[in-house]
């Protein structure tokens, strides 16, 4: 039987379809991977910082950009958030004001409020409702020359930071500090010290040389001379 002429063909034209069907090699998936890697342009950080006032969150930063940037890790919103920790306590005798300032924790906070313990006992004063942005809160009408404990209290939908146990916490979130007198006070207690030494100083001179003698106190006569001796 005398074969098709076209038969040759067909063979030829299959063999090179299977040809060009074959992938590239590795090789050349190596080279393309490197290029397009290359092209990325490398992600940075968000500019956030948690200890400063007013922060943006840090997603609001990366939907604002007009690129990618990265934000520190947070941990679960199903959990607690870790506590803050405090920074400064700026004291103002003057006004009888103290100022603190917090840095936030690496967690989701939807507001902080503040404790207050005159003397570090009792029950705690507790501020207002701060918002996740705060770090800074003033606390105004305090005690001249009193003591203080204050801890910054971070919440989310999950509850609230711990505190540190044991009577006067002073790490973490809580710190000490005393508000002293304010320095008109102290004018006004060097002048009446002044005053009162002043007084007492007058009093002794006036004992000293013109009552000694009429109350009873007189100065000690001189020795008399003895009696020349009889001849």
């Amino acid at each position: 039987m005398r074969g098709s002429p076209c038969l040759p063909w067909l063979l030829v034209l299959s063999i090179s379809l299977v040809l060009g069907a074959q992938p590239l090699p590795p090789q050349d998936l190596e080279e393309e991977d490197d290029e397009e890697e290359a092209s990325r342009s490398p992600a940075t950080r968000c500019d956030y910082d948690p200890c400063r006032h007013l922060q943006v969150p840090c997603k609001e930063l990366q939907r604002a950009g007009p690129t990618a940037c990265l934000c520190p890790g947070l941990s679960s919103p199903a959990l607690p958030p870790h506590p803050p920790r405090l920074g400064e306590v700026q004291v103002m005798a003057q006004e009888s004001n103290a100022v603190v300032h917090w840095c936030a924790p690496f967690s989701p906070v939807d507001q902080y409020w503040l404790l207050l313990w005159p003397g570090g006992k009792g029950t705690p004063q507790r501020g207002p409702p701060l918002n996740s942005t705060f770090r800074r809160a003033e606390l105004r009408k305090l005690t001249p020359g009193g003591a203080y404990v204050v801890c910054v209290v971070a919440v989310n939908g999950a509850g609230e930071s711990g505190l540190p146990g044991g009577a006067g916490p002073a790490f973490g979130p809580c710190g000490y500090f005393t508000m002293p007198p304010r320095p008109q006070t102290l004018v006004n207690a060097a002048i009446g010290v002044g005053t009162a030494l002043a007084l007492l100083s007058c009093s002794a001179l006036v004992w000293h040389f013109c009552l000694r003698d009429r109350w009873g106190c007189p100065r000690r006569a001189r020795r008399a001379a003895p009696n020349p001796p009889e001849l």
